[in-house]
């Protein structure tokens, strides 16, 4: 096996991880591949899916890269009739599409600092907020109505949905994606108590902050320093850093093998470099 965080063995399993295309969930399905799984990794950038999967079987083990629109039931069904007839049924589903969208954030922390010309609370774009809940919980509710059906008729398998310490406790800027990651965590408890007679675990991670293509532009300016919101996470974090995308792998490998989390189910586990533990005193 390559040099993984645990060497969990999940040969003959088929997992599906939607937003493989993007830096946390790529890592994940390069993962469950490097972990003998037979891996179906869904995005709606096509060619990143497509790049991911060739270099992932160049090395000698099992992808398939797939387009699909996580908030479309006909693409995500004719998508499930792919991996079926490439793959197998579904094993493991990796819920980790979703995002922010700007539209749907304020330039300002707090309203008493809005300046004129700015975007305010008051100026936040309804189709940005809209967009954002649609992402991030329809995105994982549709894909989980859709694959969770070969779950079903096997009594076992395994759901990981990706939630945020944002859901803990809301971050300045940014109300839609905190509320919509506050959702998943409420309907992951709520999918683990629905699934519990089927032999179904479903469990959430909550990753600390991590420099990606979607948020680089708050944390460093553009010529590469810090920025002031930069320093407030940092100097709220314990550890003082930034989590990095590798160190979500050996939470999900652990959540998602059905020995080592044979009981754990409902939970949402943070990896947040510290943040949570931190009162700021």
């Amino acid at each position: 096996m390559a040099n993984l965080p645990l060497n969990i063995d999940y040969t003959g399993k088929v997992v599906v991880v939607t937003g493989a295309g993007g830096l946390i969930c790529g890592a994940m399905a390069r993962a469950f591949a490097e972990s003998g799984a037979k891996v179906a990794a869904l995005d709606l950038n096509e060619e990143a899916v497509k790049k991911l999967a060739d270099e992932v079987k160049a090395a000698g083990y099992v992808m398939e890269g797939y387009k699909a629109n996580v908030l479309e039931t006909e693409a995500l069904e004719e998508v499930h009739q792919k991996v079926l007839a490439d793959l197998g049924p579904c094993d493991i589903l990796v819920n980790g599409a979703g995002g922010n969208n700007p539209r749907a954030t304020t330039d300002n922390e707090y309203q008493h600092e809005a300046k004129e010309g700015g975007k305010s609370f008051f100026d936040l774009d309804q189709s940005g907020v809209d967009f954002v809940f649609k992402l991030n919980f329809q995105g994982t509710l549709l894909p989980t109505q859709v694959f969770a059906k070969d779950m079903v008729a096997k009594k076992s398998g395994v759901i990981l949905n990706i939630s945020s310490m944002n859901a803990y406790i809301p971050l300045t800027k940014i109300p839609a994606y905190s509320a919509a990651k506050a959702g998943i965590s409420n309907f992951t408890q709520w999918l683990a108590t629905h699934f519990a007679g089927t032999g179904i675990r479903c469990n959430a991670i909550a990753p600390g902050f991590l420099v990606s293509a979607q948020n680089r532009a708050l944390l460093f300016n553009d010529d590469g320093t810090p920025t002031a919101r930069s320093a407030k996470i940092l100097g709220g974090t314990p550890t003082g850093r930034f989590v990095d995308a590798e160190e979500l792998i050996g939470a999900t490998l652990f959540l998602c093998d059905d020995k080592a989390a044979s009981a754990i189910t409902g939970v949402v586990l943070p990896v947040d470099a510290g943040f949570a533990a931190y009162s700021g005193v």
